[in-house]
């Protein structure tokens, strides 16, 4: 009895403990001044002068997030051979699934590759819509695919045909003057063309004034600098007409770059895109590329590649040696989730187009829980890509680079819960490269871990946000650019700890499985 009495004040002492920690815990938890969440997970979004809103970012990745990625049933099961070239045993297996009648959500059908070693000498391509191409796992000893190329191949090239259009005398003007960063609505001169459901560009034009104004038509020259021309930054974001008010409608995704008059304002139109496909998987896949020095610049080169495709997925997948990246999703990927996948040990010379880990030119698309280690843009877009786009809950060790936005005005994407030993930035890069000038706008950094972050904000367009960043706020690679809004510099415990789980919650959705 008295041994008891013992364990149960000691149990009481531990609750009081707890509980004292847990309201020491609340009492520092903070909020940021942009994004406020209720106790019933509502968010309100404090505008800026203009209007201007860290967008909502929840509507990426397969199926925007709405349904969460199936599991699709095998048709076809292949085993190792044992031979110097497996390639054309799994291309022959995609051929033959690619030729079967979809089932009523759109797929043909799961490929399963055995546990075992396959040798690929080239390109494995996934052309038609409604396949999986499954492994037994993504350790060394599961299904390991190994790219014994001996020049720079893409080892999984998932990829549709042709362009998208513009569905001729479908375009109309935007009537507003300013349309705010974070809008879901706009005013077009005219509705009587356009429905509910209605997949659709929302358009904003390249101008002469956008370009001087935001100085970069006077990038610092060097040999090989190409300043930017108003042509050259059109831009064109995918969108779904979600409901129509009057000449009013409403669309699923937000605005990430600020529509104004002065730059020409916006407009919007229908299009198609026949050849694009859909309904991809990858997963459980262990790729490996053979290669003859940490230096070599003659091998496998990325493990798996999409583009002119959506709503697609590539999922527990480990990439080894590759030069360049794990999961390239090109400028015509759009919905791709990229879950649980890692990025190590990459071969190359360590200098530019290399090593971008987990690399992402477009639109609408999610990574999340990955790794990297030796990379150099871990985490990365390229030039103009239109979000909104995520990066959320992951890590990169070893880096030779920083994380970010790299290049030539990519708009609206999400670090989330960024972990690096390196740096992540957000800032002008004048004339590296070709004239990469400003890498981004509208980006949000949000509980983020770095060395190091640079964070600055355009003259015009839009701005960057820097929430919750532990680690050290330098200047940038130019002194005089705008600051971004910083708040919350290496203070700990920001509510919510996750911008997108938060944002996903607020609509009735969980994480993506």
């Amino acid at each position: 009895m008295h041994n008891i009495k013992i364990v149960r004040i000691f149990q009481f002492s531990l609750a009081v403990l707890f509980s004292m920690a847990f309201v020491s815990i609340t009492k520092e938890m903070w909020q940021s001044k942009y994004v406020k969440v209720a106790h019933d997970n509502k968010i309100t979004y404090t505008p800026d002068e203009n209007g201007n809103i860290i967008p909502d970012f929840s509507h990426v990745g397969y199926q925007g997030g709405d349904k969460p990625i199936p599991k699709i049933a095998e048709v076809k099961t292949i085993s190792p051979t044992g031979s110097e070239d497996d390639r054309a045993l799994i291309q022959s297996a995609i051929d033959e699934v690619s030729k079967k009648d979809p089932d009523s959500d759109g797929f043909r059908g799961a490929i399963l590759l055995r546990k075992g070693v396959y040798k690929i000498s080239g390109t494995i391509s996934i052309t038609a819509s409604g396949i999986v191409l499954r492994g037994e796992g993504n350790g060394a000893a599961a299904t390991k695919l190994i790219s014994t190329a001996k020049k720079q191949v893409t080892m999984i090239a998932v990829s549709g045909t042709g362009n998208s259009s513009e569905i001729k005398g479908s375009r109309i003007k935007i009537t507003d003057d300013y349309v705010p960063v974070g809008s879901k609505s706009f005013n077009i001169s005219s509705a009587n063309k356009f429905s509910v459901g209605d997949r659709i560009v929302v358009f904003r034009p390249g101008t002469d004034e956008w370009v001087h104004d935001i100085k970069m038509d006077q990038i610092e020259a060097r040999q090989g600098t190409v300043q930017w021309t108003a042509k050259g930054y059109d831009v064109q974001f995918y969108r779904v007409i979600t409901k129509i008010e009057g000449n009013k409608i409403f669309i699923d995704n937000p605005v990430v770059m600020t529509m104004e008059t002065r730059y020409g304002g916006g407009e919007v139109y229908k299009y198609n895109f026949p050849g694009r496909i859909n309904n991809i998987g990858i997963e459980n896949i262990y790729c490996e590329s053979q290669f003859v020095s940490d230096t070599d610049e003659s091998h496998g080169w990325i493990a798996i590649a999409f583009n002119k495709i959506e709503n697609a997925w590539a999922k527990n997948v480990t990439s080894m040696f590759f030069g360049n990246s794990c999961i390239s999703m090109q400028s015509e990927a759009k919905n791709i989730s990229v879950i649980n996948c890692s990025c190590f040990e990459a071969k190359s010379i360590i200098t530019g187009e290399r090593r971008y880990s987990f690399s992402n030119a477009g639109q609408l698309n999610l990574v999340m829980n990955c790794q990297t280690t030796e990379g150099r843009h871990d985490y990365v877009t390229g030039a103009k890509a239109g979000g909104p786009n995520v990066f959320y809950n992951s890590t990169a060790k070893k880096t030779h680079a920083d994380i970010g936005p790299h290049q030539r005005w990519a708009m609206g994407t999400l670090y989330d819960n960024i972990v690096t030993d390196g740096a992540i930035n957000v800032q002008d890069r004048g004339n590296a490269g070709s004239g990469h000038g400003w890498a981004g706008v509208n980006h949000v950094v949000w509980n983020c871990t770095a060395k190091i972050a640079a964070v600055q904000s355009p003259w015009f367009s839009g701005k960057n946000y820097c929430i919750g960043f532990l680690g050290k706020k330098v200047e940038g690679s130019f002194k005089d650019r705008p600051d971004g809004e910083w708040e919350g510099l290496n203070k700990p415990n920001l509510n919510p700890v996750s911008l997108f789980e938060a944002q996903l919650k607020a609509r009735g959705k969980a994480l993506p499985n």
